[in-house]
C-alpha cells in the first residue's frame, strides 16, 4: 500500500496496525489520525477515495482517484458521538438542565408514556422510543420536520428510564428537536457556528454544497473478521433479532425504510446526528482531542466536570435493541466488551460497519479512524480495534 502522511516517533505501530489493515482486513480506502495532549501524532491515508474505485496503486488498471488529505466519508453512527457535544455545551453553558424532562423544552413530547422522559434519559438511549410504529421514508426523515413529529407522538416502548435500547435511527429526530427548541438553531448549524467552524475542524452534520467534492463514495465490503488472530462473528442472538423483522433490533435500524442511500447528495446535506454526519479522521479525531485541550492555545470546549459527565455511565447492561450489554454515558457509548475503547475512562461513539472517534482523558489521547468500506461490524469493527491496540502499545 503507498501510505501516505506520517507518524510521531513512538506511534510507529499504529502505521504498521493500518498497513496490516489493507493488507490482511480487506480495507480498501481508509484514514488515521490520533492527537495526544493536543499534538498530532498520526496521520495516515491510503486507497482510493472511493470504495468502488480502481486500484490508484495501478494494480488493476481502474484509475481510481487516490484518497487525498482532505478526503471526508459519511461515518454513520460515529456522528453521535460528535453531536453529544452540542447539548453537553448547552448544559455546561447552563442552558439545558439534563434532569429535566424532555417536555420542559419540547411540549409536544409528553405524549404517548413519554411525560417523564429526562433529558439524561434521551441521551443515555433511555426515552423508549427506538423505533417507530410507522418507518419514515428517506424524504420525510431528511426534512427537517417529520422525524420530530413521528418521535414526539410515537407511544413508549418502555417506561422512560426503566431501561436502555440503542436509538440507531430515532436519536437523529430526539436530539436535533431539543437542540432546536433549546437554541433556536438546528444542531447542525450550532455546532458548526460554535465547535467546528472556529478551529476548522473538518466535520460536518448537514455537508455545505461548498465541501461535496471531497466526499468520497461509501459502500458495503466483506472483509475478512479477523482481528488478533480470532474470528468475530455476531452473537447468535443478535442474527437471530436482527433476521426478525418483528425484534425491536430489526425496528430500531428500519425506522427509515428503506435505509437512504449514504451516496445521495440529499443525505449528505441532510442533518441527520444520528447518522448522516461527514468527517475527516483528522477532523474526528481533532474534535475530540479538542474537547481535552484545543490542539491551538490550550483552552478546552469540555471543563474537566464536563468531560467527567461525559464518561459517566448512565446505562448498562442488556440493550433492548442491541441485544448485548452496553454502556452509555450522555450521548456517548463508553468502553465495554461490546465497544472496546482505549480505556475505562474513554467516551466515544462507533459508526455501523467501521468508523470510530473517542476521546480519552487520562491519557490525553483523541482518535478517528474513517473508511470508505462499510463492513457487517456494528459496534466493534475489527480495522479500528487494531489501530486502537496500537494505540495502547504505543502508550
Amino acid at each position: 500500500m503507498n501510505i501516505q502522511g506520517e507518524v510521531a516517533e513512538g506511534f510507529e505501530a499504529v502505521r504498521e496496525a493500518f498497513v496490516r489493515n489493507f493488507e490482511v482486513l480487506g480495507d480498501r480506502g481508509a484514514a488515521v489520525a490520533v492527537y495526544r495532549d493536543g499534538r498530532k501524532v498520526v496521520d495516515l491515508w491510503a486507497g482510493p477515495r472511493d470504495v468502488d474505485g480502481g486500484d490508484v496503486d495501478g494494480g488493476d488498471g481502474g484509475g481510481g482517484e487516490a484518497w487525498a488529505a482532505g478526503t471526508a466519508q459519511v461515518v454513520r453512527s460515529a456522528t453521535k458521538g460528535v453531536a453529544a457535544v452540542v447539548p453537553l455545551l448547552l448544559h455546561q453553558r447552563g442552558l439545558l438542565d439534563l434532569d429535566a424532562p424532555v417536555a420542559a423544552y419540547w411540549p409536544e413530547f409528553k405524549a404517548g408514556g413519554k411525560e417523564r422522559a429526562l433529558v439524561r434519559d434521551l441521551l443515555a438511549h433511555r426515552a423508549g422510543v427506538p423505533a417507530l410504529d410507522v418507518p419514515l421514508t428517506p424524504a420525510e426523515a431528511e426534512d427537517g420536520l417529520s422525524g420530530a413529529r413521528a418521535v414526539a407522538e410515537q407511544q413508549a416502548f418502555w417506561e422512560p428510564g426503566s431501561a436502555h435500547g440503542y436509538h440507531a435511527q430515532t436519536y437523529s429526530w430526539l436530539l436535533s428537536e431539543l437542540v432546536l427548541r433549546v437554541t433556536g438553531a438546528s444542531l447542525g448549524q450550532w455546532l458548526a457556528q460554535e465547535v467546528t467552524g472556529p478551529r476548522g475542524l473538518e466535520f460536518w452534520i448537514g455537508l455545505p454544497e461548498a465541501e461535496a467534492a471531497r466526499v468520497g463514495r461509501v459502500g458495503p465490503v466483506d472483509p475478512p473478521q479477523t482481528a488478533g488472530g480470532l474470528r468475530t462473528r455476531p452473537r447468535r442472538n443478535v442474527s437471530e433479532a436482527w433476521a426478525d423483522p418483528s425484534s425491536l433490533t430489526r425496528r430500531a435500524f428500519a425506522a427509515i425504510t428503506p435505509l437512504p442511500d449514504e451516496n445521495d447528495p440529499a443525505f449528505r446535506a441532510a442533518e441527520l446526528p444520528a447518522s448522516a454526519g461527514i468527517g475527516t479522521a483528522r477532523g474526528l479525531a481533532g474534535l475530540y482531542a479538542a474537547l481535552l485541550g484545543d490542539t491551538q492555545d490550550g483552552t478546552r470546549l469540555f471543563t474537566p466536570q464536563t468531560a467527567r459527565l461525559a464518561g459517566t455511565e448512565l446505562s448498562s447492561g442488556p440493550d433492548r435493541v442491541l441485544v448485548v450489554n452496553t454502556r452509555f454515558g450522555p450521548g456517548y457509548m463508553l468502553h465495554s466488551p461490546a465497544s472496546p475503547l482505549l480505556s475505562p475512562a474513554s467516551f466515544g461513539h462507533p459508526g455501523r460497519g467501521g468508523s470510530l472517534g473517542f476521546a480519552d482523558p487520562e491519557t490525553g489521547i483523541g482518535f478517528g479512524y474513517v473508511t470508505n468500506a462499510h463492513a457487517k461490524s456494528v459496534t466493534a469493527d475489527p480495522r479500528a480495534q487494531a489501530l486502537v491496540r496500537a494505540v495502547r502499545s504505543a502508550l
